[in-house]
């Protein structure tokens, strides 16, 4: 053994001479480098990150590959004594392995390599690319900067600036479409997706080519993942002082979690970059696909085999079981007919993590979300599956505990009246509130929309981005404090709107989520002007249906919670402003966005909420004639997704209370937006330094997170 352990070594040093800088620290030096504003070194720094990442996930997958041929688990060495010198004699031969090769492989110990939690979130994100893509920029190296941007954007689709500075790009001379790809792409989704564009368009033997593609591919990263998963025992409760478990306690709970990571490396790999909901059923989907192109291209052997392989995972499915009739018969009786090793291998090894598992949480405790549908039920204790019909009963009492709390929430403010609640609306989690603002405040803030609009700066009349027979004018609280500021709108309207939008916001919490902090997401003064001309015949809606944290999909009566909707809001409000106009009110649907369940008519000072989620359907009717003015709310119970413009607004009334207590004259300032010709920077606001935090400055401090700002 000793000399194939040496031979193994020495094969992994000779692919990796030299030492594997650590790649949290290059990352920290690289972003000092980029607010230093050292563009050249910040590129070479963050790239080299990059490169040290990758190199680190592929030693210790090939370490643990190569360690696990080398000290197998399978037999026992000749004559082994007491089963625990046969285990735990394999376990240390298996650990002396791995030490010894990735040692050789990074040029240190291990140990060097374990970055903190939100450094590794960075990198799994694509952070870097974040900040190269500014220094490609700057060092005037287009190509570079625009993959660097696209490769961010591609798991990011949902981050608003970097949206803008892609469109940017697009427009700028010397920008190729080629540039726009991405660095970290994984072959299985591309082969995925032209298959399956292949198969809708009935190339069926070019479909089948891309998705055997697919699948080797698929199964490969699904193997690397795994690999990965037999790392430290992550400890979710690091700062809880609690009584340390014992031998086979420890090697239980660490192994479970191991087996817990291997079962979730099927949604990583269905999980397209960018997306939060995985491909459902993943590997049998290709199965099902390469049955159905085999047929077609009249391989029946090929197609029989997919056929079989995906009765391993439903071996019940009658329309696959009739296929498989039909094979038979076309092949002969006689013809053997089995499902593919790979695949067999596959079933029978993740039934047997399943298992183990559920004995786990049975008697151990803890939870596990099984990635697979296809599960076969008897695997699952029945103990579980009681403990999931309370849990279902739990959560219904706790939505009914919700609605009844809506009714007798109170209001923290004198004069407001519930109009309409959850009953009259008939819908879950939905009010109507009166009163919210006096008719001399609705007006004050009509007169800001109109001073705004006057200024020509950030509150412009364009089409409306849904449809074409309407002028939309938006307002932020930022730019009407910076519009203030300019001496362009009264400071006190400018105020108002950040007093009636937290005076909404305290309505709502005290309404939905008594105890429980609500953040604001975003604020919009919005104003919808008919358009005279175009409204013969006129047929669409002011604005769609839709929800406000998932995107809506009627014909599968589902609501899919991933980017590029908000998927951090929680709570939604309108607080309408006039009544002057025809049409624009707000109305409810069921799933199917055409079923119509209540209608909220505007007027002055009335507030309807409602919660984010599917369960909430709705869309604004088309406005016939006039202007209907109203604010527009969002609210999160993240604090990490609260509104940063919101923070700097009220740090600009602040300024302004100190400057002028007595309230005198208006001041001006210049504090335009970014122009179109100034760079993009990571975080989408005005200098990096305003958003960014450093990484921590040695190995001892726990470095901040660095987090980029993702909405309006």
């Amino acid at each position: 053994m000793a000399s194939l352990l040496c031979l193994l070594l020495a094969a992994a040093a000779a692919t990796s001479p030299g030492r594997l800088v650590p790649y949290d620290l290059l990352y920290a030096d690289g972003v000092r480098a980029y607010f230093a504003r050292d563009w050249g070194r910040a590129a070479e720094l963050l790239q080299r990150s990059l490169h040290s990442y990758a190199e680190l996930r592929a030693a210790r997958r090939a370490c643990r590959a190569a360690c696990r041929r080398e000290a197998a688990f399978l037999g026992g060495p000749p004559g082994a004594g007491p089963w625990e010198a046969a285990l735990f004699g394999r376990v240390l031969q298996r650990a002396d392995c791995l030490q010894h090769c990735l040692g050789n492989r990074l040029g240190a110990a291990p140990s060097a390599h374990r970055a903190s939690h939100a450094i590794r979130r960075d990198f799994e994100q694509r952070e870097p690319y974040n900040y190269l893509q500014v220094a490609f920029f700057q060092l005037k190296k287009l190509d570079q900067a625009v993959s660097a941007a696209h490769t961010f954007f591609v798991a990011n689709p949902q981050h608003l600036q970097m949206r803008e500075d892609i469109e940017k790009y697009r427009r700028m001379s010397g920008v190729k479409s080629d540039n726009f790809r991405d660095l970290e792409a994984t072959p299985h989704w591309e082969a995925y997706e032209a298959g399956v564009q292949h198969y809708n368009a009935d190339e069926y033997l070019q479909a089948a080519a891309r998705l055997e593609e697919s699948l080797t591919e698929a199964l490969s990263a699904l193997e690397e993942c795994r690999a990965l998963c037999e790392g430290p025992w992550e400890d979710e409760d690091e700062e809880e002082e609690e009584m340390q478990p014992g031998l086979y306690e420890a090697i239980a709970a660490h192994y479970i979690q191991v087996l817990k990571c291997r079962q979730q490396c099927v949604l990583e790999i269905a999980t397209k970059p960018g997306r939060i909901s995985a491909t459902e059923d993943f590997i049998p989907s290709h199965l099902d696909l390469l049955q159905f192109a085999y047929d077609q291209v009249g391989n029946q052997a090929l197609a029989a085999e997919c056929a079989a392989s995906y009765l391993l995972f439903y071996p019940t499915d009658e329309p696959m079981l009739e296929k498989m009739k039909q094979y038979r018969t076309e092949l002969g009786e006689d013809a053997a007919v089995t499902a593919r090793e790979s695949i067999q291998h596959y079933v029978q090894r993740s039934l047997m993590e399943k298992k183990l598992i559920y004995y786990a949480v049975e008697h151990l405790g803890g939870t596990f979300n099984d990635p697979d549908l296809w599960t076969p039920d008897e695997l699952i204790p029945e103990s579980l599956k009681e403990k999931y019909r309370e849990d279902q009963e739990k959560q219904k009492q706790e939505t009914l505990d919700v609605e009844e709390r809506e009714k007798r929430g109170p209001l923290p403010f004198e004069g407001i009246a519930v109009t309409m609640d959850s009953r009259r609306m008939n819908g879950t989690q939905r009010v109507v509130f009166d009163r919210v603002l006096t008719e001399s405040e609705c007006k004050d803030l009509l007169r800001l929309t109109k001073a705004a609009g006057e200024a020509g700066d950030g509150y412009r009349a364009r089409r409306s981005p849904h449809t074409p027979h309407e002028r939309f004018e938006g307002l932020t609280v930022l730019k009407a404090m910076q519009l203030a500021q300019n001496g362009d709108v009264d400071w006190r309207d400018a105020k108002l709107l950040l007093q009636a939008s937290e005076k909404s916001r305290k309505i709502i919490e005290s309404y939905f989520t008594p105890g429980k902090k609500l953040h604001f997401s975003f604020t919009h003064l919005v104003c919808r002007t008919a358009v005279d001309e175009e409204q013969e015949g006129r047929m669409d809606l002011s604005h769609p249906v839709h929800a406000d944290n998932c995107l809506l999909d009627p014909e599968g009566q589902e609501c899919w919670r991933e980017p590029p909707a908000y998927v951090y809001r929680d709570y939604s409000g309108i607080l309408y402003l006039n009544d002057d106009f025809q049409g624009g009110g707000l109305f409810f649907t069921e799933m199917d966005t055409v079923t119509v369940t209540a209608e909220v008519h505007p007027k002055c000072g009335r507030l309807v909420a409602f919660s984010s989620g599917k369960e909430n359907p709705h869309g604004v009717w088309a406005v016939s004639r006039g202007r209907r003015c109203a604010i527009a709310l969002w609210y999160t119970h993240s604090r990490e997704h609260a509104e940063q413009e919101r923070v700097k607004a009220e740090e600009l009334m602040e300024q302004r209370a100190v400057e002028q207590p007595d309230g005198g004259e208006r001041q001006g300032a210049d504090h335009g937006g970014r122009s179109s010709s100034e760079l993009p920077v990571p975080s989408g606001g005005t200098g990096p330094t305003s958003r960014r935090h450093k990484p921590g400055s040695d190995r001892t401090q726990q470095p901040k997170e660095l987090r980029a700002r993702d909405e309006f």
